[in-house]
């Protein structure tokens, strides 16, 4: 009876397997995946996002003692009040709403636009106003918020949308027919949350909370059309309801910055004419015992450098002990020549040798460096004050310490070693110390090839040097230098480097108080350093990391402490229990321990399972936490928890799913010819049937393994293999891990992928006659030199790949404007030399010059405005291929990219290489694009999917 009963069990599981349908390309856009979560301070309330890939996001918030829920439609981005009383977010307009828009190609003023919701978290109820679009609560105090509207539609009046009620208008009357002027401001509505009464304020432009929430300030640009409107800088006290003006009159402002105590402020800001092109930046500032803003920067200020002024681009910020105020300065701009007549002047790019960076790469970045501003400051309550340059343009670059309370800032600089970038893709840098009274430099560090950073309370400066691989601290006070590792002989940096260059460093967990100790990672394991070098290095997860193969990694809960701590003041006490993630590098399992740091022990484990756990959160003032969890079968979903024990899951994504044949996730292993080990992921249908054969599509890139219990959600992707997609449809998918031998990138990858390949061949399930193989960029280059070696692929699709590397190796990046020799002498190319030096590599290793052996039917997209890998690359492959009478197809989509961005392409290029692969993989008819191509004239008239009974 038993055996009967398990016989029509396994008929009704197999049978309801058998019914469900395979994913279609329909099924993207309503797709789910998880967006921004919070909790609030005090632990009760969760607020959280769920998305779609093409339609209406939805945002929920959830008592987690009650389990009441609120949901807002359309909305995606939320933010609690410090009390934990309220919370507002943006609500988005209908996806349909903003798709017609475009296609009536409406101007950007008559788009539909944001509203904004505001819950009370008490009565859990939603007020929305319409046409807003930004929000501020202060960080430390509440029962206040700020919202500034949205410009409104220029073609008609928008109706008031703020409450009547409890309305009080300070400034101006109603906005003016015809709407403001792109110039001008729009309303900034202050709300007591306590009361529910507004009050609000004409042409705002720009606006700031102190940290207590007791003070905003803002600027107002005033009207054209209203001559009455006040234009300047205004500070509102929001406990009394006074009103300050702090500069009267018209100008441009911003930047406003309150230091800790909510006691001063300051701003960046001009009041030149109007029409002057080149304006006149000064830097103001106001204690708040004071009626008016003082400038206390301006043109002439003593230590400004001569032809150097205010940068209006520049971050205005206090130390956190308020005595210092940092801004930035920039050499003044030439105006524009007005004499000029452009279409009498030619237009011309000089390349010069001795240029810092490639013209295309100055061109690039011309409006970014147009805009840099060289760090500053000045001493708020010097008798005498002056502005010390702390940067120029010989050294540019610098990082306040201790939240800008130390007597010095880190400065470094690679001016004059610049060129050697275009090989190098990095420099060599210098650091110094700067002093913040005299701007006097010491330089500390020389040409070091690797990073550094200054320690939280600034005593230390630790740098990692590449070429080494050691870790080294300066003493700032005596100024002894100390290796933390010498005499060690476990390795810091990555113990897998395979690329030609040196192995980077695993990095800095965090420092303890005071900077008592600093936590470096190795491979798996953490360990404590003195930063003096005086005592021994202490391994404080006591090497249980590399003895069960775990990778250990400090994980600092976000929200966690996330006001007492300024976001660059990072430590912990000396014997706080922490968190820690742990990725088991074996079975590819992850979850999260705990660990004092002050106690050489193993680290508790938490939780760990066959899923991959992400961004873990902390409440603020509780033991609460809120994290992700999914992998390759449960679409991720949002949880909370108390201490791991027990979990409540908050959000069901993707229910649809069980409607679809879905499919399990593997890890395989291997060993190569060469005896190396390696290991990959294989994919199969969810009603995988062991006594059929299966067409299998192999996808890689560089080592894809560890992401075993990743999701992979059914997407047009932006050229990569649609994985859940295929298996679904009936594919298995291999992704095999690859490691390269300097100077030999191709046949490394014969050597992984081939072996890993006729590895599954031997199983009887995998039909060795239909395999194909897929790659993207790198992969892309992969799946081309594949094709040269041999016949065991019945069809390749080859993602803007590179065929030929003595042509590419001079060419530019064009997204960056860096040339790619870098590439190739350091990185991922990995020929480990020039192409003078070893010209044999570079043809060993370009598939171009044995596209004679290709029998392999092979698709290339190759778009026009790659700026990563240049599209004549893939215009070689199809040519070559082409005279050679090889099957070959290029795709190229227009004004794209190095991978696919806009989301019609996307879907374009899913249906395309569906059709492909069913073709020369499952024996499917061929589409006309295949057989009869898409003529020039037809083009954007027709798609070529239809299926024909031609051959291609």
């Amino acid at each position: 009876m038993q055996k009967g009963l398990t016989i029509i069990l396994f008929f009704v599981v197999s049978f309801a397997c058998a019914q469900k349908k395979p994913l279609d390309h329909k099924v993207y856009d309503t797709w789910e995946s998880i967006g921004t979560k919070q909790l609030s301070n005090n632990g009760q309330l969760a607020l959280y996002s769920v998305l779609q890939q093409e339609g209406d996001a939805t945002l929920y918030i959830t008592n987690l003692k009650t389990n009441a829920k609120l949901t807002v439609p359309r909305a995606s981005l939320g933010q609690f009040s410090n009390d934990s009383k309220f919370a507002a977010f943006l609500i988005k307009p209908f996806y349909k709403d903003l798709r017609q828009a475009k296609i009536k190609k409406a101007k950007p003023d008559a788009m539909p636009k944001d509203s904004l919701g505001i819950a009370n978290l008490t009565s859990n109820t939603v007020t929305k106003i319409a046409r807003v679009k930004s929000f501020k609560f202060p960080e430390t105090g509440f029962g206040y918020m700020a919202y500034q509207l949205d410009k409104l539609d220029t073609a008609k009046k928008a109706a008031t949308t703020t409450p009547k009620k409890d309305s009080e208008t300070d400034f101006a009357d109603d906005e003016p027919a015809g709407g403001p002027k792109k110039d001008e401001g729009t309303d900034l509505i202050v709300k007591n949350l306590l009361t529910n009464a507004d009050k609000t304020y004409k042409y705002v432009t720009d606006y700031a909370f102190s940290k207590d929430g007791k003070q905003l300030v803002f600027a107002c640009s005033g009207s054209k059309k209203d001559k009455s409107a006040p234009q300047g800088v205004f500070l509102l006290n929001t406990e009394k309801g006074t009103l300050k003006t702090l500069v009267k009159g018209k100008g441009s402002f911003k930047g406003f910055t309150f230091d800790d105590e909510s006691e001063h402020l300051a701003f960046v800001g001009e009041q030149s004419p109007e029409k002057q092109e080149i304006k006149d930046f000064n830097i103001y500032y106001n204690s708040l015992t004071l009626d008016t803003a003082q400038t206390i920067v301006d043109y002439d200020m003593p230590g400004l450098p001569a032809k150097w002024s205010v940068s209006g681009d520049g971050r205005v910020s206090f130390s956190k002990d308020g005595k210092k105020l940092f801004f930035g300065i920039a050499p003044i701009k030439k105006a524009k020549d007005t004499t000029i007549v452009d279409f009498e002047v030619a237009k011309v790019d000089v390349w010069n040798y001795k240029d810092d960076y490639l013209q295309p790469m100055q061109l690039k970045n011309a409006d970014r460096d147009g805009k840099r501003s060289f760090l500053s400051v000045i001493d708020v309550y010097s008798n005498d004050p002056k502005v010390i340059p702390l940067t120029d343009l010989s050294l540019p670059d610098a990082n306040m310490v201790s939240d800008g309370n130390a007597n010095f800032v880190l400065a470094s600089t690679d001016f004059g070693r610049r060129v050697e970038s275009q090989w190098s893709g990095s420099t060599l840098r210098d650091y110094y110390l700067v002093d913040t009274k005299t701007g006097q430099r010491k330089k500390i560090i020389e040409k070091l090839n690797g990073n550094a950073s200054a320690s939280p309370a600034g005593n230390y400066v630790i740098y990692f040097d590449e070429n080494t691989s050691n870790w080294f601290t300066y003493n700032v006070a005596t100024g002894k230098v100390s290796q933390l590792n010498n005499g060690m002989a476990i390795k810091f940096a990555d113990e897998e480097n395979d690329v030609p260059d040196t192995p980077k460093a695993y990095g800095i967990a965090t420092w303890t108080e005071g900077d008592k100790s600093v936590l470096i990672y190795d491979r798996y394991d953490i360990w404590s350093f003195s930063p003096d070098g005086k005592s021994q290095p202490k391994n404080i997860t006591n090497n249980f990391g590399r003895d069960n193969k775990i990778a250990l990694r400090y994980e600092r809960a976000q929200q966690d402490n996330r006001f007492e701590r300024g976001a660059d003041t990072k430590f912990v006490k000396a014997n706080e229990l922490v968190w820690l993630s742990g990725f088991n590098t074996l079975t590819k399992e992850n979850g999260f321990y705990r660990k004092n740091v002050g106690v050489v022990k193993n680290p508790d484990l938490v939780v760990m399972g066959k899923a991959k756990y992400s961004n873990l959160l902390k409440a603020k003032d509780a033991d609460v936490y809120i994290f992700d969890k999914g992998n390759y079968v449960a679409s991720p979903d949002v949880y909370v928890t108390n201490d791991f024990k027990t979990e409540t899951k908050l959000t069901s994504t993707n229910p649809q799913q069980a409607s679809y044949n879905w499919g399990t996730a593997e890890l395989v292993k291997w060993t190569t010819p060469k005896g190396y080990q390696s290991e990959g992921i294989l994919y199969k249908p969810e009603n995988f049937d062991p006594s059929k054969k299966y067409p299998m599509i192999v996808y890689f890139y560089e080592k894809l393994s560890d992401g075993l219990y990743s999701y992979q959600a059914p997407a047009p992707t932006p050229s990569r293999l649609n994985i859940s997609f295929f298996v679904s449809n009936g594919y298995l998918v291999f992704a095999p891990d690859i490691s390269y031998t300097t100077g030999h990138p191709g046949q490394s990858a014969v050597e992984f992928i081939n072996s890993g390949v006729e590895n599954l061949k031997k199983n009887s399930w995998v039909d060795g006659s239909k395999i194909g193989i897929q790659g993207q960029s790198w992969g892309g280059y992969q799946v081309a030199y594949l094709i040269t070696q041999n016949n065991m692929y019945a069809a390749a699709w080859a993602g803007a790949p590179v065929v030929n590397m003595t042509s590419a190796y001079g060419g530019i990046r064009w997204e960056s404007g860096m040339n790619r020799q870098f590439q190739y002498e350091k990185t991922q190319s990995r020929i480990g030399a020039t192409l003078w030096e070893k010209p044999e590599l570079y043809t060993e290793n370009s598939p171009l010059f044995m596209f004679p052996k290709v029998n392999t039917p092979v698709v290339v997209m190759a778009n026009d405005a790659d700026g990563a890998v240049p599209w004549y690359q893939g215009i070689e492959m199809f040519t070559g291929l082409r005279r050679l009478g090889k099957p070959v197809w290029m795709l190229n989509y227009n004004g794209e990219a190095h991978n696919l961005v806009q989301r019609q392409n996307r879907k374009d290029i899913q249906i395309r290489e569906q059709q492909f692969f069913d073709y020369y993989l499952k024996g499917a008819k061929a589409p006309a694009w295949m057989t009869n191509g898409i003529p020039a004239t037809e083009k954007g008239k027709t798609w070529g999917f239809e299926l024909t009974d031609d051959k291609p």
